[in-house]
């Protein structure tokens, strides 16, 4: 598995949640779990504004539009990542812009 690849969400909101992202560098390859962002469906956003915003980029993966959700961002074993379906390779540019957002020491 490597950095950008979509794997299905076999957790409890697959259904909000159909994928996950991952997000850690293949520095990190030997640890026993990924950090990964939520993949969330464009028709489930509370905050419809936030999609494609630079924290909230929006990809299609297998033909279903979803938004990255940084703020939920969470570290899962790898033996509960569910099947790899897809590489957001190309995109990721837009990925580390989001992670780069969400952490920002800007200061309001």
């Amino acid at each position: 598995m490597a950095q950008f690849d979509v794997h299905r969400n076999t957790g409890k909101q697959r259904d909000t949640i159909p994928y996950v992202v991952v997000a850690q560098s293949s520095l990190y390859d030997r640890y026993r779990r990924r950090v990964v962002v939520p993949l969330v469906r464009r028709s489930s956003l509370d905050n419809a504004a936030l999609a494609g915003s630079v924290l909230n980029p929006g990809f299609v993966v297998e033909g279903a539009e979803v938004v990255l959700h940084p703020l939920e961002i969470v570290s899962v074993a790898i033996d509960q990542l569910g099947e790899k379906v897809a590489s957001l390779e190309q995109e990721g540019d837009r990925i580390t812009a989001a992670l780069d957002e969400m952490l920002t020491r800007a200061w309001a």
